[in-house]
């Protein structure tokens, strides 16, 4: 068997485990997409969470400075009944009055607060429906992520064996090659040779789709390791254009 038959065959087994691991990586991509919506509508609900303790903080302190007020005032009014000339009587009027408008002030305070929390509610209402929703699919994301996972664990572990094996077969330099290819091209790093016109010997690299010399075409036939002069890629013959090149070369 040829060095390129024998990469052909760590290709396939190579095709076939990325395949598979394509599945698992879409449930996985799925899986990690739900978890950063989720993570991002926590944040949203904290920032919202931290928002009404700071409102419901100064709309309870705005209240209780009314009502601090609204004491002193009381006390101020005992005063008035009980004043001695009307200088007085108008000194602690004049205090009631002022102290009423900085009453009035907290009170629209708080009023405001108030409003500002309803809004606030209702939108934490409303995440929270998200979140509880997002969760479901997150699990359900999780749940089939594993199921992939178990979907595969056999089949893969049958062809990462295979391919060990396939490999020890394989010349060094050549793997070296091939897994360089892999890296960078993924499954075009083989590729096979088309034959474009047999009786003016005219070929093509099935990758690039472009034409290769005659030459490229001999060398597959000697057996040898021969990468595509148009894009680098490693060709390989399929047994029909192999039989088709057996009899195009004998003549």
């Amino acid at each position: 068997m040829s060095v390129t038959a024998k990469l052909l065959s760590v290709f396939r087994v190579d095709q076939q485990i990325q395949g598979l691991q394509s599945r698992l990586e879409g449930a996985e991509r799925f899986l990690a997409e739900q978890t950063r919506q989720l993570a991002a509508l926590g944040t949203e609900k904290d920032s919202i969470d931290t928002q009404l303790r700071q409102l419901r903080a100064s709309e309870a302190n705005a209240e209780g400075e009314s009502k601090r007020i609204e004491t002193h005032i009381d006390e101020l009014r005992e005063k008035m009944n009980n004043a001695a000339t009307n200088k007085e009587y108008k000194a602690l009027l004049s205090e009631v009055n002022n102290l009423k408008e900085v009453r009035s002030t907290h009170d629209d305070q708080a009023i405001e607060f108030l409003e500002q929390i309803e809004v606030l509610n209702t939108k934490l209402e409303t995440i929270s429906t998200a979140v509880a929703d997002k969760e479901k699919v997150r699990s359900l994301a999780e749940e089939q992520r594993q199921q992939r996972s178990d979907e595969i664990a056999e089949k893969l572990a049958e062809l990462k064996a295979q391919r060990e094996e396939l490999v020890t077969d394989v010349p060094k330099d050549a793997m070296a090659i091939y897994a360089e290819l892999l890296e960078m091209r993924g499954e075009d790093a083989m590729a096979p040779l088309e034959v474009a016109d047999r009786k003016r010997h005219e070929y093509v690299c099935g990758s690039s789709m472009m034409s290769v010399p005659v030459e490229v075409a001999a060398s597959l036939m000697q057996g040898k390791l021969t990468l595509s002069p148009n894009d680098g890629c490693i060709l390989y013959l399929t047994p029909e254009v192999q039989e088709e090149l057996s009899e195009a070369f004998k003549k």
